[in-house]
């Protein structure tokens, strides 16, 4: 739900600011995004509640913005920096919040290092990397481009946890990276 949102959110905001979409990157876009959803169905009755699949909704669409937005970032490490002590602060407040009520239980030290690690510094750096590249892409192909993240993920999750290889996933992630390719590979005319 979540990349899928991301996906719409900043197709349909590209195609609203007046981008011309070419025919080749809505069908590649309809491929990927159709492999994504192969790949991401929940099975066996693990679909999320309506409430949950909501914030996941709300979050790819805060997501798609940001990345938007992100397009007009004059300097990306700055821009990222700033946006990361800002929700390091709201973040705060929430913790706060829960700890006050009773919430959250003791942490561990090497639990607390492991999160900001993967979220600041690597989320970090990714935004910093993406917010660069980002102004040099049409956000139709952005949008695309994000649709490689869960693929990504998901195979770093085979290489580096031992997670199975399966036959759905390499299918869906052929159709996914084959959708993402027909978007940004120019067509050769002969």
């Amino acid at each position: 739900l979540l990349f899928g949102m991301v996906q719409v959110t900043m197709f349909g905001g590209s195609v609203a600011g007046g981008e011309r979409v070419p025919a080749q990157r809505w069908l590649g876009a309809g491929l990927a995004f159709g492999g994504l959803v192969w790949l991401l169905w929940p099975g066996g009755g693990a679909a999320p509640s309506l409430p949950h699949a909501l914030a996941m909704l709300l979050a790819g669409v805060g997501w798609g913005v940001y990345s938007l937005a992100g397009r007009k970032a004059e300097v990306a490490l700055v821009s990222t920096a700033a946006n990361f002590v800002l929700a390091t602060g709201l973040g705060l407040v929430v913790l706060l919040g829960l700890q006050l009520s009773g919430s959250v239980g003791p942490w561990s030290l090497g639990a607390v290092v492991l999160a900001v690690v993967s979220g600041a510094v690597t989320s970090g750096l990714g935004y910093a990397l993406w917010y660069a590249v980002l102004p040099r892409l049409p956000g139709s192909v952005a949008a695309v481009a994000q649709l490689t993240v869960p693929v990504i993920a998901m195979a770093g999750g085979m290489v580096f946890l031992g997670e199975a290889l399966t036959a759905r996933f390499a299918l869906a992630a052929l159709l996914v990276l084959g959708g993402v390719a027909v978007s940004v590979v120019p067509l050769r005319r002969g």
